[in-house]
Order: C-alpha cells, then sequence, then structure tokens
C-alpha cells in the first residue's frame, strides 16, 4: 500500500495533477514497520529467541489510511486534493499486532518514528526513479 501511495503522489505531482484518487473511506487502520527495523528484530530473533510460538515483530501502533495518504501528500510535496471514492472497498478495519513476545522474548521493540522511516522510504524511491524531492 505504501509503495503504491507514493508512486501516486510522485507521479501526480510530476504531471501536476490536480487530484489523486484514493479507495474506500481511509477509516480503516494498519500497522506498519519500517524495514531496518524488520531486519534487526529478524537477527535478535536468531541471536536470542529459541522458542517454539510464533512472536510479531512491529511498532504496536496504527494508522488510519487517511492519515497515511494526508502524510504521504505532504511528504512528497503533492499539491493536489485527494478524492476518497467510498464505492471501493476499505478492506478490514484494523491491523494490528500484539508486539510484547517480542519485547519479552528477545528485547524488541521498532526504533524508527513512523514519519521518519516514510520519508527515507520517499527520498530511496524519489533518488531510485532519478527524480528531485
Amino acid at each position: 500500500m505504501i509503495p503504491a501511495l507514493i508512486k501516486k503522489c510522485v507521479d501526480a505531482r510530476d504531471r501536476g495533477d490536480t487530484f489523486i484518487e484514493a479507495w474506500g473511506t481511509g477509516s480503516a487502520s494498519r500497522e506498519f514497520l519500517y524495514v531496518e527495523d524488520a531486519a534487526r528484530g529478524i537477527v535478535l530473533a536468531a541471536e536470542r529467541y529459541d522458542g517454539r510460538d510464533p512472536i510479531n515483530l512491529g511498532v504496536g501502533s496504527e494508522i488510519t489510511i487517511r492519515d497515511l495518504t494526508e502524510l504521504i501528500v505532504r511528504l512528497t510535496g503533492f499539491a493536489g486534493e485527494i478524492r476518497w471514492d467510498p464505492t471501493k472497498p476499505d478492506g478490514q478495519p484494523r491491523r494490528a499486532l500484539d508486539t510484547s513476545r517480542a519485547r519479552e522474548a528477545f528485547g524488541f521493540s521498532a526504533g524508527t518514528a513512523f514519519e521518519d522511516g516514510l520519508r527515507a522510504t520517499i527520498d530511496w524511491y524519489q533518488k531510485s526513479r532519478g527524480a528531485s524531492s
């Protein structure tokens, strides 16, 4: 979802579009983990966890799709409008994890603030495609 929204906003910004379309109402919420935190969590689990039970890696907090989209719009510099299409599905209302076992079993907690990770991802995307921010 995040890569598609970043691409949509950057492309719209570069074309000078006046709006982007977003599916649903934006009310559903999701939890996102920055890739470097995920990699660190996997290494910690490999080094310190010898149990059999699955353990969730996550941040322990959610963001609505509406807030996520508005944040990506702001961070990409897209100046247009977001047009929500409520005839399209919102999907599952919530997707969040209980991350307490990771903290207890091997000391993992995410360290990257959501906006910082999102900004780094957007910067990487723009550099990888040769665009300026």
